[in-house]
């Protein structure tokens, strides 16, 4: 520690480098640019994933077959565990779970997933849910309502 650190008095960012300010600098000259090549010279930029000449690794892993990703359905996801936190009789949905904090929102579609035990005499609504969730909502007392993904019920579960 010397006297010019003390003095910064915890400054974040360092002074940037000033080049081409003569040789005491120590950026002065070719102002940390090397000598001649494409990279010397102004207004020269490389494109993300230049590696200098050598083949880049966009190109040289392999792409076969399809990827769904671009596609597939995001679900906004919670276990029944999580649903003890509601009272016997509630209805519950994205919006009463999102209001009491037991997750975020990932998508306006709503998937109950079966992990932990349920106790309580719940109405869920939800796009969609898992064998087991459906089977220990159903145990509990429970009712279950499928609703589209515009998020009125499903015309199987009207019937």
């Amino acid at each position: 520690m010397d006297l010019r650190t003390v003095t910064k008095k915890g400054i974040k960012y360092p002074d940037r480098k000033r080049v081409g300010r003569g040789p005491g600098s120590g950026l002065g000259k070719t102002s940390a640019r090397g000598h001649k090549g494409w990279g010397q010279r102004s207004g020269t930029s490389r494109r993300p994933g230049y590696e200098g000449g050598q083949m880049p690794i966009y190109r040289r892993v392999p792409k076969r077959g399809f990827t769904n990703a671009r596609f597939r359905t995001e679900y906004t996801t919670i276990n029944v565990e999580q649903l003890e936190v509601f009272d016997e009789g509630a209805t519950v949905d994205l919006d009463a779970i999102l209001a009491k904090g037991l997750t975020s929102r990932v998508s306006k579609l709503l998937k109950v997933l079966g992990d932990g035990e349920l106790k309580k005499k719940l109405t869920v609504r939800a796009q969609k849910f898992s064998k087991t969730a459906a089977e220990k909502i159903q145990k509990a007392g429970g009712t279950i309502v499928a609703l589209e993904e515009s998020g009125r019920e499903s015309a199987a579960d009207a019937s």
